[in-house]
This record gives C-alpha cells, sequence and structure tokens, in this order.
C-alpha cells in the first residue's frame, strides 16, 4: 500500500507544530524564564501576573475577538477604556455612588460603540478607518476634558473607597478582577460559540456576501458586535482606574496592540484561523508571561516591546509556515 506525502510522518510533524505552535511556544518561554529567575515561578509573582497582567488586556482582547470573528477590527478600543475610566474617577469625584460611577463609565464606552456603528453601518465607512477617526476624536476629548491631559487621583475619602470595593475585594478568596474575567469569558465563550448571534458573526466573517443575502442583518448585527467590544473595553476602563485609583488620559492606548496581538496568536490554534475565546486567552497569557519574565531577568520597557513583537512574529511566522508546507 502506497503512503500519500500528506500522511508522512514529517508531514505529520510540521501539522502538529503548526497547530499546537502557541503551546510550544508557550512550555518553551515558561522553562526559559523559570531557569532565569528563580522568582519566576513563585505563587506571588503567578498571581500578579494573573490579576495585574491578564485580567485587563484579556477583557480588551475578547472584545476584540468578537470584533475579528466577524471580519474587522477596532483601533478604539483605547479609547473605550479611556472614556469609561474618565466618566467613572469624575461621578466618584463629584461625590456620586460606585452604582452611578461604573453605570456612567460603561455608558461613555458604549457611546464609542455606538459611533463605531454609526460610520460603519450608515456611513459605510470601513471598520479600519471609521475606528481610526474614532480614535483620534476620543484622544482629543480626553485631551479637551482634562485641561490638556491632566491625571484625575483619587487617593483618600469616599471615593478611594469605592474603587477598593471594586478592586480590592475577593470571593472566596478569588480577587473580583478574576471574577470579572472569567465571567466575561464565558459569556463571550456562550456567546460567540454557542448562539444564533455567533453563527451570524462567523458567517459574516467567512463571508460577508453571502451573509447579506442568506438574509442575515448585517448592520444589526455589526452594530452589536461594536457595541459589545466596547462595553468590555470599559469594564477595563474602570477596573484599571479602581487598580490604581485614578484616571491618566490616553492610558487606553497600551491595551491596543497587545489586544490585537493576543487574538491573533489565539487563531493559530484553529485550522479556519479564526479568532476564539481559548485561543485568545492563551495569547493574552503568553504576552503577560513574557513581560514578566523579561521584567524580571532586567529588560526595560523598550526592549520588552521589542521582545513581544519578535514573539509575535514568530509565533505567527512559524504556524503559518509550517501550516502551508504540511499541505
Amino acid at each position: 500500500m502506497s503512503v500519500s506525502a500528506n500522511d508522512s510522518p514529517k508531514m505529520n510533524l510540521r501539522a502538529f507544530l503548526a497547530k499546537y505552535s502557541v503551546l510550544i511556544a508557550f512550555a518553551a518561554i515558561v522553562i526559559f524564564f523559570a531557569v532565569a529567575s528563580p522568582t519566576f515561578l513563585t505563587l506571588a509573582n503567578l498571581f500578579n501576573v494573573l490579576v495585574n497582567n491578564v485580567v485587563m488586556l484579556a477583557i480588551v482582547a475578547l472584545g476584540l475577538t468578537i470584533v475579528i470573528s466577524s471580519g474587522g477590527i477596532d483601533l478604539s478600543v483605547g479609547v473605550s477604556v479611556d472614556m469609561a475610566s474618565m466618566v467613572f474617577v469624575m461621578l466618584l469625584a463629584a461625590g456620586y455612588g460606585g452604582v452611578a460611577g461604573v453605570g456612567g463609565g460603561l455608558g461613555a464606552a458604549l457611546i464609542v460603540g455606538i459611533l463605531n456603528a454609526i460610520l460603519i453601518t450608515r456611513l459605510n465607512i470601513s471598520p479600519f478607518l471609521a475606528t481610526l477617526g474614532v480614535l483620534f476624536i476620543g484622544q482629543s476629548t480626553q485631551q479637551l476634558a482634562t485641561s490638556g491631559g491632566q491625571p484625575i487621583y483619587l487617593t483618600s475619602g469616599y471615593a478611594a473607597d469605592q474603587f477598593n470595593a471594586i478592586a480590592r475585594t475577593a470571593l472566596f478568596g478569588v480577587p473580583t478582577p478574576v471574577i470579572v474575567l472569567v465571567v466575561v469569558a464565558v459569556a463571550v465563550h456562550v456567546l460567540l460559540h454557542r448562539s444564533v448571534f455567533g453563527r451570524y458573526v462567523q458567517a459574516m466573517g467567512a463571508q460577508p456576501g453571502v451573509a447579506w443575502y442568506s438574509g442575515i442583518r448585517v448592520p444589526r448585527e455589526l452594530s452589536l458586535v461594536h457595541m459589545l467590544c466596547a462595553l468590555l473595553a470599559g469594564v477595563t476602563g474602570i477596573l484599571l482606574s479602581a487598580t490604581v485609583k485614578s484616571y491618566v488620559p490616553l492610558s487606553g492606548n497600551a491595551f491596543l496592540l497587545d489586544a490585537i496581538g493576543a487574538t491573533f496568536i489565539g487563531t493559530t490554534l484553529s485550522r479556519e484561523r479564526k479568532p476564539s475565546v481559548i485561543g485568545t486567552l492563551l495569547g493574552v497569557l503568553l504576552l503577560a508571561i513574557v513581560k514578566n519574565g523579561l521584567l524580571l531577568v532586567g529588560w526595560n520597557f523598550y526592549w520588552q516591546q521589542v521582545g513581544i513583537g519578535v514573539l509575535v512574529f514568530l509565533v505567527l511566522a512559524a504556524s503559518f509556515g509550517l501550516r502551508r508546507a504540511s499541505h
């Protein structure tokens, strides 16, 4: 019996490496930093990575997972983070309670999503250009609202107590931000992979033309996609302010590229290159561990960015190259 080239051990190995390139990279990086830094695998450090490096980035990336699954992109997620943070802190500074602050912050983020939806579905502007324009508008709005970009600090009094109630509490020993991430991840997984809405989103991402002619209300679904993404970014904005007890203009920009990178890293787990909740979470964890590990071995912030860029390139290039060679 003859064996086809595609069934050869060499081809099978390439297919295996292509499919699990992220997991292989993850294991290799953990082993490297465990050897390079004695504090890397300590419970205190891993807890710090989870709470401070993973949670907020993961929530933003899960929002982008929905958008990218629909075939679009959202460059304004940082603005959604910042607007939620700004309104949340301003309302607390004015003496309003935590409920009003959270509601106002999420409402501000939702406005960003609605603006994106209008530009994309009503004016037929491409998602890239529409969200890029909203990014510029949002950055200018923050500068105007804060007298040129002045941070707002609330480190004592009633407002600080409201911050503590959000960021420093725990349920059965699990910090509130981690619980929020778990709830968001489960909700996005169900929404994207177990619901009619999720099937519509996947259809728009795979074959947008067919989605139109199959009866899917594309404008409505795209509007929901961008509003959900903005809302999730708003959750991160509130958690961020509650953690650092302040609002710093334009701080949301730090999440954009990492969230996009994590989402696309996660697509390597899928044969169809589709984003998924599990893949995105793994991509976020991979980036967070690299950042933390490079910090522990003494690399400064700028070299950390270089390391992350090289990592994203190598993982994606290896996955795409090996998968192409295996066919």
